[in-house]
């Protein structure tokens, strides 16, 4: 077969959504995992694989659109700025393995399998006006291009035929964004490309004339085909959805994706999570999926004026069976992964759709571009999609690939962080009767449920709740305003955020960097603040009454806050009652003029008002990182642990341990070191449900029960994965012995 040479040169596109469905009927069956029969089946996570692995962790790499090969064991994945396809050997799905890379003429954007082919669609454009791309077709065996194809115009998704006989392109042509404020009509138009699978030939399908928003100038999205042939494609920007026949080669069915009306949602990026406006909405769909030959869905992103922050499922002739309305981003809130600082754009944005069956089940998958997730949806009834399960990710999970023969879905993410500890990534889940352990906390909600769940995030330190022996409360730090305690009812698993409590000062609501929290025996909290190490923002230990006023600010003294620097307190613990009564503060990292390796604890005796100081060696930093303390915890009047970490994420992370320390008896004068013990090492746990290691373990506590718990911050989903781990680690008494 001959290769026509590749022409133009390459321009960086914007990132393209996509989920992608294995074809049950192309190619031989791939090895099938045991169904399960258990009503509380559902997706574990296996793997998560940073693509970086397959070339250097010094290059920018993404995973932006996977495919599975038809036996199910190899991911084909796109990774636009590197111009190249990564493959991944899943095989064992619970240890991938990367085995390379695929050089391509241009950016990638979109990958299909046929046969034992990888069809990668790729923009070779100039630029905005002078749009090219090709259709390459590489032989899985020997991953050589047996076949290039001229496409025309800048590609963005493709999909193939569960008869096999066609696929389908989607050439967008994309506007540029930065041409009058990137307002539509910009030409040159997209259109659809129809290639015949037996020919190798391609048929132009026009889009123009066929949108009332900017008809001049279609821009064709996404696209999915059912069992008869019939492609469904998403003109997202245009806010139109239309039906190809690929026999007939025309468009017999178009209509206007419509507008929603929203209540219930936040439209404003102010650090408060507040899901109580009301907006009306184009849905603007990107991602698109057929569920049966007559019903599909769409993922409502949005991307031009619009995005409805939901999905909808369709009839064939345009008819809404089913709105997600408000529910998608409530979802996201009652489980920590919300994204607050996207509130005034389309807030979780659901960018794709996919859909397979496990075990009988029809599930439909609908991912959040900007919450970092996945959510299923057992979609046994069009009109009233039951939700079971969210998944998380790394960030900006672009594509998904249901691979039912096997039991699998397949994630792929783009975003890459390399600064903030993020890597693109291939997470690997698996249906069967075991879950993920995530959620390990929420707080209460069910789509349809009219109230708002409690929202949440940036867990930073866990207090017993006295006379509430299975209660913590925790406390939010900058990420949101204002400050508000959180309580935890660690009986139910998983444990749920059931009340909060908004801290004020004066009467009015107050927002503090709060890093951590200590409830009193009488009543009311010590909350522990981190300050800037400058005078504008000192650190302070503030102490609350039980309605969260603040009733007294204290700073350090000046001689210790002029060596503060930016990282300071990070935990606080309370031991003693009335004249007796003590406040004991963590510092993160050494203070200027203080032995390299050691940071300080800190003793604020309430009745003389006066500060005394303990040495802590921290562990040898790893190359690149360093290493702080996070949290404090009074295990008894002389006794304490601490909550060691170093600043790394997924595979870096090293160190994230609990140790414990006496109070010498020599301490009152000076700055004696203390010597320190381990209680446990908190790495194992957070590398045990198979996902991205979270770095910051800021909250650990001893329940009235005597249990004890640990949790990781999130940073608000902001520059990172918004996953939050709530670890249970047993008994104090046995793990602080």
């Amino acid at each position: 077969m001959p290769v026509p040479p590749a022409t133009g040169r390459f321009v960086r596109t914007a990132m393209v959504a996509g989920l992608i469905t294995v074809p049950a009927l192309i190619g031989p069956a791939a090895h099938a995992a045991p169904a399960s029969k258990s009503k509380d089946a559902g997706f574990a996570r296996l793997a998560t694989v940073p693509v970086y692995l397959n070339s250097s962790e010094d290059q920018e790499t993404v995973a932006e659109i996977s495919a599975v090969s038809t036996d199910g064991k190899t991911v084909i994945s796109t990774d636009s700025p590197g111009e190249r396809l990564g493959f991944l050997d899943i095989t064992d799905p619970a240890h991938p393995k990367p085995t390379g890379t695929l050089a391509l003429p241009g950016e990638p954007t979109s990958v299909a399998v046929y046969k034992n082919f990888a069809l990668a669609v790729v923009n070779t454009s100039e630029n905005f006006i002078d749009t090219s791309g090709v259709l390459q077709v590489i032989d899985l065996d020997t991953r050589t291009v047996v076949r290039t194809i001229p496409l025309g115009g800048q590609p963005d998704s493709i999909a193939v035929a569960p008869s096999g006989k066609y696929a389908v392109i989607a050439i967008e042509n994309e506007r540029d964004e930065d041409v009058n404020d990137g307002e539509l009509p910009q030409q040159p138009a997209g259109f659809v490309q129809v290639v015949d699978l037996k020919k190798w030939a391609l048929t132009r399908i026009e889009m123009t004339g066929l949108a009332k928003v900017a008809p001049g100038d279609p821009e064709p999205e996404y696209v999915s085909i059912n069992r008869n042939d019939e492609a469904v494609v998403t003109l997202q920007e245009n806010n139109h959805i239309a039906i190809i026949d690929l026999a007939k080669k025309k468009v017999v069915k178009d209509f206007s994706a419509g507008q929603v009306k929203l209540s219930g949602v936040d439209t404003v990026d102010d650090g408060t999570i507040a899901q109580d406006d009301s907006i009306t909405v184009r849905r603007e769909p990107d991602g698109v999926t057929w569920i049966d030959d007559n019903t599909f869905a769409t993922a409502n992103e949005g991307d031009y004026v619009g995005g409805s922050r939901g999905f909808t499922v369709w009839k064939r002739n345009g008819e809404v069976l089913y709105d997600a309305g408000n529910s998608f981003d409530r979802l996201a809130a009652a489980h920590g992964l919300y994204p607050d600082n996207r509130s005034d754009a389309k807030g979780t944005e659901p960018e794709g759709v996919a859909f397979g069956k496990f075990d009988g089940k029809p599930v439909l998958f609908v991912n959040s571009e900007r919450g970092n997730f996945v959510a299923a949806y057992d979609i046994s009834k069009p009109k009233a999609p039951r939700f079971m399960q969210i998944m998380p990710t790394t960030n900006g999970p672009e594509g998904v690939t249901t691979v039912p023969s096997r039991n699998l879905l397949v994630v792929s993410s783009e975003e890459d962080l390399p600064d903030d500890g993020i890597r693109a990534s291939v997470t690997i889940f698996q249906y069967g009767d075991k879950k993920s352990a995530f959620p390990t906390i929420r707080s209460a909600y069910e789509p349809g449920q009219q109230k708002a769940p409690i929202s949440w995030g940036a867990l930073s330190g866990l207090s017993q709740v006295p006379g509430q022996p299975n209660q913590l409360v925790s406390i939010t730090d900058n990420v949101y305003t204002p400050t508000r305690l959180l309580t935890i009812d660690t009986a139910q698993q998983p444990a749920l955020v059931k009340s909060e409590l908004t801290i004020t000062k004066d009467g009015n609501p107050i927002g503090y960097d709060a890093e951590g929290v200590a409830a009193r025996a009488t009543s009311g909290y010590w909350i522990a603040i981190e300050g800037d190490g400058t005078a504008a923002k000192p650190n302070l230990i503030v102490r609350l009454d039980a309605k969260g006023a603040v009733q007294e600010e204290i700073p350090l003294p000046a001689d210790v806050a002029a060596n503060v620097t930016s990282n300071g307190f990070e935990g606080v613990a309370v031991t003693g009652v009335g004249n007796g009564e003590q406040v004991w503060v963590a510092v993160q990292r050494e203070l200027k003029g203080d032995p390299k390796g050691t940071v300080r604890i800190g003793r604020y005796s309430v009745a003389d008002k006066t500060w005394a100081w303990l040495g802590y060696q921290l562990d040898a930093a790893p190359a690149g990182a360093w290493i702080g303390l996070s949290e404090l915890v009074a295990v008894d009047n002389n006794t304490f642990a601490v909550i060691e970490r170093d600043n790394q994420r997924g595979l870096k992370a090293t160190v994230k341990k609990v140790y414990t320390f006496d109070v010498p008896a020599t301490f009152g004068t000076g700055m004696p070191t203390v010597s320190k013990k381990l209680a446990v090492d908190l790495l194992p746990l957070l590398k045990a449900d198979n996902g991205w290691v979270q770095d910051k373990v800021e909250g650990l506590g001893i329940a009235g029960n005597g249990q004890v718990y640990a949790v990781t911050d999130n940073d608000g989903v902001e520059d990172a994965t918004g996953e939050t781990v709530f670890m249970r680690l047993g008994a104090a008494r046995k793990l602080f012995k």
